[in-house]
């Protein structure tokens, strides 16, 4: 067998996984900063398992009506930001519970994605892949839109940055200072969304929750500045995309898996680290 370096020279599906992962990296560190400071990790647990009602929807129009421009990120970027403004939006109108919110959209977007898959002809890979993660599957196509996506999460946050930490740490305050707190909750979901997209790609729905929280969680206890958290959670986030795909290749493990063990276990590691100091 060639070596991981040789491999990455020599097989383009690996390396394009090693460039999703550093992309996905960048969503993870910087919105997954914001979502371990507000709380909102269920909130991306829900959109992450909606998408795959979106992701059907796509799957089944380019099976049934050969419409092959049609991919399962784009279904899955539609369910993933109507997910979020749906959750910000009754949450905000009439004030329910996040957690019964979350509850019904998580519910509504895995039965629809279920109903699609049993509706669509043939083996649904691409769905199952989505679902648990497939990193090796990542093509060109796939690359550039996840950059484009990194790049519109970059330039948002930016813009947002101090709006979006007022509302975060005291949104009583943020209303005192005359910030448009409710658009700007809308938009902070509406990023979370594309990030989980972007994660999806890396390790599937189900281990999506690792890591968007993972990475910004064990970053939050080396410094209390936020901006430095981004850049260490993003730094962890490549640490554990590129060692989660290193051990997959040399123990033939699948790599979404192995990727969120990898974080899994620096962040236990990082708690009795905690507690020995």
């Amino acid at each position: 067998m060639l070596s991981f370096t040789e491999a990455l020279t020599h097989n383009p599906f690996l390396l394009f996984a090693v460039i999703a992962g550093i992309a996905a990296s960048f969503a993870s560190g910087i919105i997954g900063s914001y979502v371990v400071v507000k709380r909102i990790v269920s909130i991306s647990g829900s959109i992450a398992h909606s998408v795959l009602g979106g992701m059907g929807l796509c799957v089944w129009l380019k099976r049934s009506f050969g419409l092959d421009y049609l991919l399962p990120l784009h279904g899955a970027l539609g369910a993933g930001l109507l997910s979020a403004l749906l959750i910000g939006w009754i949450h905000l109108k009439y004030r329910e519970r996040e957690d019964t919110v979350i509850a019904l959209i998580w519910a509504t977007g895995m039965s629809l994605g279920v109903i699609f898959l049993s509706l669509t002809p043939g083996y649904n890979v691409e769905l199952l892949n989505f679902l648990f993660g497939n990193i090796l599957w990542v093509s060109r196509q796939d690359i550039l839109l996840l950059l484009g996506l990194d790049a519109l999460i970059i330039l948002t946050v930016a813009w947002f940055y101090r709006r979006f930490l007022a509302i975060c740490f005291d949104e009583t305050q943020a209303h005192l200072q005359g910030l448009r707190v409710s658009a700007l909750y809308l938009l902070l979901l509406s990023l979370v969304a594309i990030s989980v997209v972007l994660l999806i790609q890396v390790v599937g729905a189900i281990l999506v929750i690792a890591m968007l929280a993972i990475p910004a969680a064990i970053a939050s206890t080396f410094t209390f500045r936020f901006s430095t958290m981004m850049i260490i959670a993003t730094g962890l986030g490549v640490l554990f995309n590129f060692s989660g795909i290193y051990l997959a290749y040399q123990w033939n493990w699948p790599p979404g898996a192995t990727i969120s063990l990898v974080a899994a276990l620096a962040y236990t590691l990082s708690l009795l680290g905690k507690r020995r100091a």
